[in-house]
């Protein structure tokens, strides 16, 4: 079953996938397909009733979508949006909120090399805060999916997520902090979560920028 839906003015695409569900599951997909799942019973009525009284859920889901669409998109660097302007210069320049660059490659090449300089400056600046005796961590930087850092106690290692530069250094810095907190308590307890508000007191606002 398929409808459109309409909510603050915008039109969405319904697809209801039926299966043996005792329940009803809405998911928004990256085009903002809004996706239901139900069980075999559920009428068109029915779900958009479901819908209506979901109406903030879809409004947070869609918003979250339609910003990190614009993120992905965009090029952004250290929570600022720059336009590239492509123009025939020897170097690369940045003025106020556009880049000059011959081409993209030299664009992507200042990129990761800022990304590997920022990265070490703020695991260093970050490590340095701990009182509490842990290792100092290999930096490993690679693109992830679902997750923003990953903390490895086997071979004392921190990864982060490549696409991090594209956020403040609150962030980037929260990430980190997060991941070495890991060191001191390898899950996410009550004690986990007071380590990394220690050191970022304000965490949870660079939590709510990360999910959007």
């Amino acid at each position: 079953m398929t409808f459109k839906y309409k909510l603050d003015g915008e039109i969405y695409t319904v697809i209801v996938v039926k299966k043996k569900n005792k329940n009803t599951y809405i998911k928004i997909k990256d085009d903002l397909t809004i996706y239901v799942t139900t069980n075999y019973l559920a009428t068109r009525f029915y779900i958009k009733d479901i819908l209506d009284n979901e109406k903030d859920f879809l409004r947070k889901s869609l918003n979250k979508v339609k910003r990190q669409s614009e993120i992905n998109s965009g090029f952004y660097y250290l929570g600022q949006k720059y336009d590239i302007m492509l123009v025939p210069l020897e170097n690369m320049r940045i003025d106020d909120n556009k880049i000059y660059a011959s081409d993209y490659k030299k664009v992507e090449m200042w990129l990761k090399s800022q990304m590997l300089n920022i990265f070490t400056e703020r695991l260093k600046y970050n490590y340095d805060l701990f009182e509490e005796v842990i290792p100092f961590p290999k930096l490993k930087i690679r693109k992830m999916k679902t997750r923003w850092g990953v903390c490895n106690k086997r071979d004392n290692s921190v990864t982060l997520n490549s696409n991090l530069i594209k956020y403040s250094l609150r962030e980037i810095d929260y990430v980190i902090i997060h991941e070495l907190s890991h060191f001191v308590h390898f899950d996410h307890s009550r004690e986990f979560w007071k380590t990394v508000s220690k050191y970022m007191p304000s965490y949870k606002a660079a939590v709510k920028v990360l999910k959007g």
